[in-house]
C-alpha cells in the first residue's frame, strides 16, 4: 500500500543526523517507509511543521525541503500476544493470556489457564504468527511426574509432533519432550557449571539426561572425563545420540540405571565434581554423591526445591548434616543462588559444595 506525505527532503549525507534531528521532535511518521535515490533521502513527517519546528530544524539541519511525495506503508508489527488476539477473545479474558513461554528447539510450550481452553487452537495459531521461529505449538496437560520426569502435551497448532533439536551454547540436543525431561529454562546454569570445569578433570553427572550439563563439559574439555547417568532408558538412548551429534565420544560415557548402584559398582572415589540437578530428590543422594567425590575432595552442584527464598541458609545447614553422616565434611560454601521460581512460592536452587 502507498501514501501520500509531506516530507523532508535532504541530501543523503545529511540523512541520518536529519534523522536524529526529526525523531527529537516527534515529526517523523514512522508508518511510512523512508525513499531515496542517489543522491537525495525523502523522509516522510507526521504534518506541516510549526514555525518553532522549522526554526528548530534551520538550527540543526540545512539545504532541506519541504514537499509532498509518495510512500510505501510499513508492515504493521504485531508486538504483543494481546494485540493479536484483541478482537478473537473476548476482551475481559485477555488479562489470563499467559505471559510466557519455553521455546525447546522449534516447538512452544505454553500453559492454559482453565478460563482460556476453548481457545487453544486460536492461541495456538497466535504464536504461531508471533514467532516465526516456532513450527508446533504444544500446553501443558499433566505435571511433570514419575521417575523419569516426563510430562503429557496438548497439540495445539502447527506440525503434530514433540520431538525436535534445539540448540543451546554451540550444543545439539535431539529429544521428544514427551519421553525425556529437559528445561531450557537452565540454559545459563548449565553454560555456567561447565565453564568452572578445567583440564582433565573427572565429572559424574548423576541424573544428565539427554546430556545438558554432561554434554557441554565433554566439548569444551576434551581432557576431561564425564560419566553420565539416567535411570530412564529413552533418555540415555537420546544422551547417546547427542554424545555422537556433537561428536564428543571419546570422553563422555552413559550409564542407564540407578544412580547408588552404578556408583558402588563403578565410581567410587573417582570424581572431582558431581552435579546432581534432581530437586525434588537430590537430599536422597547426599551420601551417594559424597561416595562419588575423590578421597582427597571434590565439588558437588547440588539443586534443590526451597519454600521460602530467604531458607538458602537453612538448605545449606542441611546438606552438611546429611554430608557429615557420611564421614565427610563441607569445606566451603562455594555458590548458591536461587536460579528460577517453579510455583507459587517455590523456587529452584543452586549450589555448589566442596567437600573433602
Amino acid at each position: 500500500m502507498c501514501e501520500k506525505s509531506i516530507c523532508i527532503q535532504i541530501n543523503r549525507e545529511k540523512g541520518e543526523s536529519t534523522i536524529r534531528s526529526l525523531n527529537k521532535i516527534g515529526l517523523i511518521n514512522k508508518k511510512l517507509k523512508i525513499k531515496k535515490n542517489q543522491n537525495q533521502l525523502y523522509i516522510p513527517i507526521n504534518h506541516q511543521p510549526t514555525f518553532l519546528e522549522l526554526e528548530t530544524l534551520k538550527k540543526q539541519i540545512s539545504n532541506f525541503q519541504i514537499l509532498t511525495s509518495t510512500f510505501i506503508q510499513k508492515k504493521q508489527q504485531i508486538k504483543t500476544l494481546e494485540e493479536l488476539l484483541a478482537e478473537k477473545i473476548p476482551k475481559y479474558l485477555l488479562k489470563n493470556l499467559p505471559h510466557s513461554l519455553d521455546i525447546i528447539g522449534d516447538i512452544a510450550i505454553i500453559e492454559i489457564p482453565a478460563e482460556l481452553k476453548t481457545y487453544n487452537q486460536v492461541l495456538g495459531a497466535a504464536i504461531l504468527e508471533l514467532h516465526k521461529n516456532i513450527k508446533t505449538v504444544l500446553s501443558k496437560a499433566s505435571p511433570i511426574k514419575g521417575d523419569y520426569r516426563v510430562r503429557s502435551f496438548d497439540f495445539l497448532c502447527g506440525e503434530n509432533r514433540t520431538y525436535t533439536t534445539h540448540l543451546e551454547y554451540g550444543c545439539k540436543y535431539f529429544l521428544d519432550i514427551s519421553k525425556v525431561y529437559f528445561s531450557p529454562r537452565l540454559s545459563q546454569e548449565h553454560n555456567r557449571v561447565s565453564s568452572l570445569v578445567k583440564g582433565n578433570e573427572v565429572i559424574v553427572d548423576l541424573f544428565a539426561g539427554i546430556g545438558p550439563f554432561s554434554i557441554p563439559i565433554a566439548k569444551n574439555n576434551p581432557e576431561a572425563r564425564i560419566f553420565s547417568i539416567d535411570i530412564n532408558p529413552e533418555a540415555i538412548e537420546f544422551l547417546k545420540k547427542n554424545i555422537r551429534l556433537n561428536r564428543v565420544d571419546n570422553n563422555l560415557v552413559p550409564f542407564e540405571g540407578d544412580a547408588r548402584p552404578l556408583i558402588k559398582e563403578h565410581l567410587t572415589g573417582i570424581a572431582d565434581r558431581v552435579i546432581m540437578n534432581l530437586p525434588e530428590k537430590a537430599k536422597e543422594f547426599i551420601s551417594i554423591a559424597c561416595r562419588a567425590i575423590k578421597p582427597e575432595g571434590g565439588i558437588i552442584h547440588y539443586y534443590e526445591f526451597i519454600q521460602d527464598p530467604d531458607s538458602i541458609g537453612e538448605a545449606q545447614d542441611q546438606f552438611s548434616q546429611q554430608v557429615e553422616k557420611t564421614g565427610r565434611i563441607v569445606d566451603k560454601f562455594l555458590f548458591a543462588k536461587k536460579i528460577r521460581e517453579t510455583a507459587p512460592y517455590q523456587y529452584q536452587v543452586a549450589f555448589d559444595f566442596k567437600i573433602h
